[in-house]
C-alpha cells in the first residue's frame, strides 16, 4: 500500500456515521466524539441512536442530531440527504459503515434481501458519498471511511453477493483516493474480519470463531488513516489470510477450500 502522512483536525467539525447504533458505528460515533466533532447519527433503532446521543452529549459536550432512517430504502436514503441538506449542515466526516450479509447456498436466499443488501452496501453508500463530497471538495477539506472487509480480497461462497458488495466498496474507495489526492479529501476503506458486533445475528447465524473487538478495529482505522493509507485490514491473522493466502495459492483451489469451509461455518450439506 501506497502511504502518505495525514493531518486531519477533527475539532469543530461535522461527522455523519450510519449504522451508527451499535457495534463499529457507534464506536465510531464515540472516538469522533472524543475527538471535537458533533454528530449526525443514522440507523433504523432511534431508541438506541437517541441512547448514544444523549450519552455522548453528556460526556463530550458535543452536539448531535438523530436521524432514523432504514436504508434498505432508496427513498429514506433520499429523505436523510434532504433533511441535511435542507438544514445547511456540512459533513465534513462522512462514515458509511451501514451494512449486512445474507448467507446459504444462492437459490435458497430471497432474492429481494440481497437486493436490500446491495441497496444498504453499495447503492446508499454510493448516494452519500454523491450527496456531501462536493462540499468536501469545495471546502478542500473532508474525510470519508468506507467499512468494506476482509471479503473484499476474495469471493466467499455461501456469502457471494455479500462479498461481491464490499470487494465494490474496495475497489471504489481505492480508486477515489486515488483521484483526489491533493483534493484536501481523504479517502479510507476498512477491511475488517470477524468482529464481535450483532453482524452475525442479523444474518442468522453467530459463528464460533476468534473475533476482534469493535474498539480495536475502529482505533486501527484511525492509525491507519493518519498514515494516509487507501485501505487497511485491521488484526495480523486477517491481514495474513486476506493478504498473502489469495495472492500466493492458485484461484481455482482457494475457491474451493473456501467452500468448504463455509460449508462447515453454515452447516450447508452438499
Amino acid at each position: 500500500m501506497t502511504k502518505r502522512s495525514m493531518q486531519f483536525t477533527y475539532a469543530d467539525k461535522t461527522a455523519l456515521v450510519t449504522g451508527a447504533s451499535t457495534g463499529i458505528g457507534a464506536v465510531f460515533a464515540q472516538e469522533l466524539a472524543q475527538r471535537g466533532c458533533s454528530l449526525i447519527l443514522t440507523a433504523r433503532s432511534q431508541d438506541r441512536l437517541n441512547l448514544l446521543a444523549h450519552q455522548l452529549q453528556q460526556q463530550y459536550k458535543i452536539n448531535t442530531w438523530v436521524i432514523p432512517a432504514d436504508l434498505q430504502q432508496p427513498a429514506a436514503v433520499a429523505d436523510l440527504i434532504q433533511a441535511i441538506q435542507g438544514q445547511a449542515q456540512p459533513v465534513d466526516i462522512l462514515v458509511n459503515n451501514a451494512g449486512f450479509s445474507t448467507q446459504g447456498a444462492f437459490h435458497t436466499i430471497d432474492p429481494e434481501q440481497e437486493a436490500a443488501l446491495i441497496q444498504v452496501n453499495v447503492a446508499a453508500l454510493v448516494a452519500l458519498t454523491h450527496a456531501f463530497l462536493p462540499g468536501m471538495v469545495e471546502r478542500r477539506s473532508g474525510l470519508v471511511v468506507n467499512v468494506a472487509s476482509v471479503l473484499g480480497f476474495y469471493p466467499l461462497p455461501y456469502q457471494a453477493v455479500y462479498s461481491a458488495s464490499k470487494a465494490f466498496v474496495r475497489s471504489l474507495t481505492e480508486a477515489l483516493w486515488a483521484e483526489y489526492q491533493g483534493s484536501g479529501v481523504q479517502f479510507f476503506a476498512l477491511c475488517p474480519g470477524p468482529t464481535a458486533t450483532e453482524f452475525f445475528q442479523r444474518m442468522g447465524k453467530d459463528l464460533r470463531m476468534q473475533k476482534m473487538s469493535p474498539e480495536a478495529v475502529v482505533r486501527f482505522a484511525f492509525r491507519a488513516m493518519e498514515r494516509g493509507a487507501p485501505w487497511g485490514i485491521p488484526g495480523w491473522q486477517n491481514r495474513l489470510l486476506s493478504g498473502w493466502l489469495p495472492a500466493m495459492t492458485p484461484r481455482p483451489w482457494l475457491l474451493k477450500q473456501l467452500a468448504q469451509v463455509s460449508r462447515r461455518l453454515y452447516d450447508i450439506s452438499g
